[in-house]
C-alpha cells in the first residue's frame, strides 16, 4: 500500500522536475510526455507535456504531470508537501533552495514543536513545509 503526492503544472512540468530533483538530490524515472501514450496524435497541442513523471524523494515517489492545454489550472492552496530531515543543514538547505524564485510565509526558525519549521511556496506555486524533525 501507498499514499503519493500526485502535483499537477501548467506546462511547465519538466523544469519542476529538473528543479525538484536537484534540491532532493535524486534523479526522475518515468518520465513521458504525451505524445507517447498510444494513440496520441502528435498535432495535439500537449504533445510536448509530461503525460507522467516520478521522483523519488525521502522514501516516497512524487508523482507529476501537465495538464493537457485547454485543460483548467488552478494553483492552489488546498495541498502542501512536508518535507522533514533529523539534519538542520538539510533543512536549511532545502528552504533555501525551495524559497528561491517563491514566496516564504514563515521563515525557517525555532518553533514549540521542532527545532526548525518553516512554509513556503516555490517558484511553481507549491507550498511547503520544511522542518528539522527531531532524531528518533
Amino acid at each position: 500500500m501507498s499514499l503519493d503526492p500526485y502535483l499537477f503544472f501548467d506546462g511547465d512540468c519538466r523544469a519542476a522536475l529538473a528543479f525538484y530533483a536537484a534540491v532532493f538530490q535524486t534523479e526522475p524515472s518515468g518520465v513521458m510526455a504525451y505524445a507517447q501514450a498510444p494513440g496520441f496524435d502528435p498535432a495535439d497541442p500537449s504533445a510536448d507535456r509530461v503525460l507522467y513523471a516520478s521522483l523519488p524523494i525521502g522514501g516516497v515517489t512524487a508523482m507529476l504531470s501537465d495538464v493537457p492545454v485547454g485543460q483548467p489550472y488552478v494553483s492552489g492552496n488546498h495541498v502542501a508537501l512536508s518535507f522533514g530531515t533529523p539534519d538542520p543543514a538539510e533543512a536549511e538547505r532545502v528552504f533555501a533552495a525551495l524559497a528561491d524564485g517563491g514566496h516564504v510565509h514563515m521563515p525557517l526558525a525555532p518553533t514549540f514543536f521542532n527545532p526548525l519549521y518553516g512554509m513556503l511556496t516555490d517558484r511553481f506555486g507549491v507550498m511547503w513545509m520544511v522542518s528539522q524533525t527531531p532524531p528518533g
